[in-house]
């Protein structure tokens, strides 16, 4: 039994990784409700992309120990993003209310999170929890001013999203002509 549940796993970690969008597709474009520093405000995406990268991630649920951990990490690394000129994002189905508190407590008043109570931005991104439909995956783009996907990359587990995603905005940066 154990030599075949092997196999079966990889299969499946395989598949979901495979699943979300790869790098140069195009991303596809949504307007939402959105809140930065407990302050809501309508995000977009074409707007933002007009001004740099920009970092969409998608997490299960707000005030969740893996979601609080990537939050107070994008939270520190915000200003290398600013840096280069990316935005970074944050989506799940959480509604308004807790986003307005989330964004306060554990983005530390840094980077917008996002609304997605209708799920439809999450199954445009194909970050759609597997075992759990009801909640995002955990799964991070980083797109180009162009609405190119430059980056993806899915694990629940939050270590290396923040340094991941910076790592392809400092390559996408250093790519840049001056």
């Amino acid at each position: 039994m154990k030599r075949f549940l092997l196999p079966l796993l990889l299969s499946v970690s395989v598949g979901s990784a495979w699943a979300m969008l790869q790098p140069g597709a195009s991303a596809p474009d949504f307007t939402t409700e959105a809140t930065l520093a407990g302050k809501p405000f309508q995000f977009a995406l074409a707007s933002a992309l007009k001004k740099g990268p920009v970092v969409l991630y998608f997490y299960p649920a707000a005030f969740t120990p893996g979601c609080t951990t990537e939050a107070h990490e994008f939270a520190e690394a915000t200003a290398e993003f600013q840096a280069l000129g990316a935005t970074v994002i944050g989506v799940s189905h959480d509604d308004i209310e807790t986003l307005n508190k989330f964004s306060v407590s554990e983005c530390r008043n840094k980077f917008a999170v996002a609304a997605d109570p209708d799920q439809h931005i999450m199954k445009a991104y194909d970050a759609v929890l597997k075992m759990k439909p009801s909640l995002a995956d955990r799964t991070s783009y980083v797109i180009s001013p162009d609405g190119k996907i430059i980056y993806s990359y899915s694990a629940l587990n939050p270590e290396q999203h923040v340094a991941n995603t910076l790592a392809a905005v400092k390559q996408w940066a250093a790519a840049r002509p001056h």
